[in-house]
């Protein structure tokens, strides 16, 4: 078993107190560095960086990062959803690292689109009836997935058709 313990930290972000959601930093006993990029594969990280070693992904609505010596958690409703959580990971973490012979350890996180090819399949009027000022700021929120071909009133139906099997590589459409 490589992680053992850990002890936690619960607090609302500094940024806005009136946040209903918390946030959680578990400080780790043991450093997981070693085992980040077999997590990476088990977990298909949305980013990997190798040095410092961190790992991110998205799951459930929360944004979770893994570093060597700390686990960062946002978007949780309480210390029980915290606890969850970090007990779940703990086994993620402990079940690579003990299959780390069986695992092709992943050093990339997932590929993402690109803004500019996005916003040449738009109609490029900036008429703002998708609810956002410009074309190019709603291919930036479909980068993340937030927006899509639907929310496009003025796109024809090839460029729908256009954009959603660009997105599809990204398994976003």
């Amino acid at each position: 078993m490589l992680l053992k313990g850990y002890h936690k930290e619960i607090f609302r972000p500094e940024c806005n107190n009136s946040f209903q959601s918390l946030h959680c930093i578990a400080h780790l006993d043991e450093d997981i560095g070693e085992a980040l990029p077999y997590v990476n594969a088990v977990l298909d990280g949305d980013s990997f960086i190798k040095s410092p070693p961190s790992v991110t992904f998205k799951m459930h609505g929360k944004l979770i990062t893994l570093h060597a010596r700390k686990i960062a958690v946002n978007a949780l409703k309480d210390e029980a959803e915290a606890d969850h959580v970090l007990g779940w990971l703990r086994e993620e973490i402990n079940d690579a690292w003990e299959n780390r012979e069986n695992i092709t350890p992943k050093y990339t996180g997932k590929a993402k689109p690109h803004i500019l090819e996005i916003y040449k399949l738009l109609p490029r009027t900036n008429c703002r009836e998708c609810g956002q000022p410009t074309c190019m700021m709603f291919a930036s929120l479909a980068t993340e997935g937030v927006q899509v071909s639907s929310d496009c009133p003025r796109l024809t139906s090839s460029g729908t058709n256009a954009l959603n099997d660009y997105l599809s590589e990204f398994n976003f459409a």
